[in-house]
């Protein structure tokens, strides 16, 4: 028997949607536990806030992520690229890829006459992909950078059944003295995913276990709000640190989060990266705030802890992470990113902010 997720949900349930977006990319961010929204200063910001690619201090920047999900069953990678055409803007792509392969497809593993036959046993994949078309400026007014995503996303499970979907983000990042401040709006006009499913193969199965079988599905992310604060904190000599707080926030109802009401729910993280020299980094985060029933009508509280470092020379960036990918009980991951800058014959912008 195949089982699949998320495949047959209609719009009447739009909580978790898409949620491997939600997982976060870059070592850097989950080392932090994905409190970088304000902080994020390097490729990976197509994703986090893509107004911040604009402290891009180099022409171009590639970055590139791998980790393994659920013990290995699923993998999760990113790439990214972004580029500076002049001194007031960047433009950038990513590819992000949630998939679990190599599924056995036992649907003709059984002939007409009850006998197993191996050789027409098969495989698939279940897949989730995503591309990000970023672009970022600076505005008119002073420090203030603005910027954007357009999403593609193409979620597949092998030959049975896929879907489509096109969605907008939206952020902005004021820095202010050591402060960055930032607003990053996801899915601001929702997100459509339209499903289609391949009723001839699976038409038997669907029959014979009662089920019923749609011809098309449509579901939907709706928008979500995440405000950041963050600061530059000078240690001593070459040392430095940098705190940032980000407050999630959801409007599809309730959820188990640590503030939440009928209308809304905040999920707060918290990170905070030590530097030396612009050279070394280490790195802690904790976020996943959640609120667990126990007897007699009492309650406890559990979070999730991450824990990274990072080296950083000419241009070269590697960067671990040991991180609770999507909050998942007793699955932590571990994350290994790189990021590469360098120029091009021309010149290029000033130096990032972040730097210093």
């Amino acid at each position: 028997m195949i089982c699949f997720t998320d495949i047959v949900m209609a719009q009447t349930t739009p909580k978790y949607s898409n949620e491997f977006l939600n997982i976060g990319v870059g070592a850097r961010a989950l080392g932090m536990s994905g409190a970088v929204v304000a902080s994020t200063n390097d490729v990976t910001a197509t994703y986090w806030n893509p107004s911040c690619i604009n402290t891009l201090d180099k022409d171009i920047e590639i970055g590139l992520m791998h980790a393994e999900y659920f013990a290995g069953v699923a993998g999760y990678d990113f790439g990214s690229v972004i580029y500076r055409p002049d001194s007031t803007s960047v433009i950038g792509a990513n590819l992000i890829r949630f998939a679990v392969d190599d599924i056995p497809n036992t649907l003709d593993l059984i002939d007409n006459d009850g006998n197993i036959r191996w050789d027409r046993l098969s495989s698939f994949s279940a897949s989730d992909v995503a591309v990000l078309l970023t672009y970022a400026r600076h505005t008119n007014i002073d420090n203030l950078d603005v910027g954007g995503n357009i999403k593609i996303i193409r979620r597949k499970a092998g030959d049975f059944g896929g879907a489509w979907g096109f969605g907008v983000d939206f952020s902005a990042t004021y820095h202010l003295d050591k402060w960055h401040i930032a607003a990053m709006a996801k899915d601001v006009t929702s997100t459509f995913n339209a499903w289609t499913f391949n009723q001839e193969l699976l038409e038997d199965t669907w029959y014979q276990t009662g089920n019923y079988l749609p011809e098309s599905s449509l579901e939907i992310t709706l928008p979500s709000l995440t405000m950041a604060f963050a600061r530059n904190i000078h240690i001593a000599n070459k040392f430095s640190a940098l705190a940032e707080i980000d407050l999630f926030t959801t409007f599809d109802g309730k959820r188990n989060t640590l503030l939440k009401s009928d209308l809304i729910s905040v999920d707060p993280r918290a990170g905070i990266e030590f530097t030396y020299d612009n050279l070394v980094f280490l790195r802690v985060g904790t976020g996943g705030f959640q609120e667990i029933p126990l007897e007699n009508d009492k309650t406890s509280y559990s979070m999730q802890l991450s824990v990274g470092a990072g080296f950083k020379f000419r241009g070269v960036s590697i960067d671990y992470a040991l991180s609770n990918l999507g909050n998942s009980n007793n699955f932590y991951s571990h994350v290994i990113s790189l990021n590469f800058r360098f120029d091009t014959d021309k010149p290029h912008a000033s130096k990032s902010s972040f730097d210093g």
